[in-house]
């Protein structure tokens, strides 16, 4: 059997209607189906393992939004492709692509050649970039939201970290001569739209575009992407939130313009003002589109509720991350946020990548609020309070895990 032909029954991928998939080429596995409740109202929800990913928390099959167990996020800095969360927008998905011969286009009425490229030319023609960076999506956490807001009802799972393997966009951009009008450079895959928004189209300035580090990746963690991340190709925009990481990429156009489609204009927008936040029940003046991440940082060592012994010492473990500048400091407090001390941070993989970091501590009995505060190297960090915004996106508050010894 050659290449072409394993690519080819390796992908494909048969998703059936409500929660029943399919049995596919893909190993014919039995879908066992659990039950997870989500820590927030009306979180009850199915864990369902899909092709190629381990039991995934299910928020919707069609298309298909899958949440990461948030205790993935203990067993390492790397989130596994079997565990990595899955978004789409549109029902029409591809189910069978053959991965070295699909074409990636790129041209534009800014671009003075209209060029394209199969996966393998991708592969064999340009020098490999490779990184890893956190995919978030802008959604992450939503359903924690108060007042509660509209859109998928999401826990903190919506996030992970790979090792991504690709070609620099600047250089497929070079090879299609962008003109001095140029001004945008917009990325489309190949799912398709049948309600709501349409096409799921997303842009980037020309000179972000140009940087050297957004990629279009063909490797995710030492393999081939999962179908449902993106396979063969997607785009990278590392510090960027998901929606710019368009999957199975198929054309890449160079305008004269500002690009505002639906999923740039009015779709993922965000309050045009320093917090991108505003009062509950009140209208943003102005918005613009969603960019960097925010500050973030998140204990994963202990749940909620978690039960301590008292008078043994307590190693607690998380994770930090931010936009691209690189955590700089994690501080942690077990009092609520009433003390702060300084929690050890563990090897930097790199700006855009998660931070691990550890503290411990030894309880007596008692109650505990546990809490950590991350600060980047711009000096940004999390607010105490929750912001609110009426699309429910960029949560980055200062979390609290409360735990009790006895």
């Amino acid at each position: 059997m050659n290449q072409r032909t394993t690519n080819l029954l390796r992908r494909r991928l048969l998703l059936g209607g409500g929660s029943a998939l399919a049995g596919s080429v893909l190993g014919c596995q039995t879908l066992a189906q659990t039950t997870f409740e989500q820590p927030f109202v009306n979180g009850k929800r199915n864990v369902v393992a899909f092709p190629e990913k381990r039991p995934l928390i299910v928020l919707t099959t069609r298309p298909p939004q899958l949440e990461t167990p948030f205790e993935v996020f203990n067993d390492g800095i790397v989130t596994p492709n079997d565990a990595f969360f899955v978004r789409y927008h549109n029902a029409a998905i591809p189910t069978s692509i053959d991965g070295d011969a699909h074409i990636v286009k790129v041209g534009g009425n800014a671009a003075g050649k209209q060029v394209q490229f199969t996966v393998a030319q991708l592969r064999s023609q340009f020098k490999p970039i490779e990184y890893l960076a956190v995919n978030q999506c802008s959604g992450n956490s939503r359903a924690l939201f108060n007042p509660r807001v509209t859109g998928g009802q999401l826990g903190n799972g919506a996030m992970g970290n790979a090792r991504w393997v690709g070609v620099p966009l600047k250089e497929l951009l070079a090879r299609a001569e962008p003109k001095n009008s140029a001004r945008q450079v917009t990325f489309d895959g190949l799912d398709e739209g049948v309600l709501g928004g349409g096409d799921f189209v997303k842009s980037l300035d020309i000179g972000h575009a140009m940087d050297g580090e957004v990629m279009v990746a063909y490797r995710m963690n030492d393999a081939d992407l999962p179908m449902l991340n993106g396979y063969p190709v997607r785009l990278i925009v590392p510090g960027y939130y998901g929606t710019y990481w368009v999957k199975h990429l198929s054309s890449i156009e160079i305008i004269d313009s500002v690009y505002e489609g639906f999923w740039m204009k009015p779709a993922y927008r965000v309050p045009d003002n320093d917090c991108a936040c505003i009062e509950p029940g009140t209208a943003p003046a102005a918005t613009r589109p969603i960019g960097r991440f925010n500050v973030r940082s998140f204990i994963t060592s202990h749940r909620d509720g978690a039960r301590l012994a008292a008078g043994r010492a307590v190693t607690v473990r998380g994770i930090a991350f931010d936009g691209g500048q690189g955590i700089r400091e994690v501080a942690y407090s077990t009092d609520g946020g009433e003390s702060w001390r300084e929690a050890r941070l563990g090897a930097d993989m790199g700006r855009y990548s998660f931070r691990e970091f550890t503290f411990g501590f030894t309880p007596s009995a008692g109650s505990y609020d546990l809490r950590v505060r991350a600060w980047n190297r711009s000096g940004q960090s999390q607010p105490m309070e929750a912001l609110w915004q009426p699309a429910g996106y960029m949560r980055n508050v200062v979390e609290s895990v409360k735990v009790t010894a006895a």
